[in-house]
């Protein structure tokens, strides 16, 4: 009996451990994007037009928000659009049967919602989610302390003229 207790706290264990590597929290998720994105908080687009932490181009901003562009470089708006993405994200891995892991959230991050539906993602996006997993899985095993997104890395304000 109680080797029976034993063996079922181990693998009780051993799950959590395997599925904390695989699926950080949103906020871990986040954070691991943004230092891939943009580890500097550069003002400058990116050779596609992307701005700010989580470097988002026009189109994927417009799906989330209807406040202008160019307050992707405002890190708290950057990260209210953040979070809406991550749980359009997730939602659309999860109705098509796909384990929102962080791994999946970030190919998809990176190479669309389909790419990572159908498995069929490029290399250097399975990369780039590999590197999101370390980092977020990192942060989480670290015990970063967690405050709001926006105090973490605040970005300058900047006007931009047309």
């Amino acid at each position: 009996m109680i080797r029976h207790i034993a063996r079922l706290i181990a693998i009780v264990v051993l799950v959590g451990i395997t599925s904390r590597a695989f699926a950080a929290d949103r906020w871990e998720t986040l954070q691991a994007i943004h230092m891939i994105e943009n580890p500097r908080n550069s003002t400058q687009p990116g050779s596609h037009g992307e701005l700010g932490a989580y470097q988002f181009r026009h189109a994927t901003w417009r799906m989330h928000t209807r406040r202008p562009f160019h307050l992707a470089l405002n890190r708290a708006e950057s990260d209210t659009v953040a979070a809406a993405h991550y749980e359009y994200l997730r939602g659309g891995l999860e109705r098509c049967g796909v384990p929102a892991t962080t791994y999946n959230i970030a190919v998809a991050w990176n190479a669309g919602l389909d790419a990572a539906i159908s498995g069929h993602a490029p290399h250097a996006s399975r990369n780039y989610a590999e590197r999101v997993v370390n980092l977020a899985h990192d942060m989480g095993r670290s015990g970063v302390v967690r405050q709001p997104m926006a105090l973490l890395a605040p970005m300058p304000r900047i006007v931009l003229t047309p």
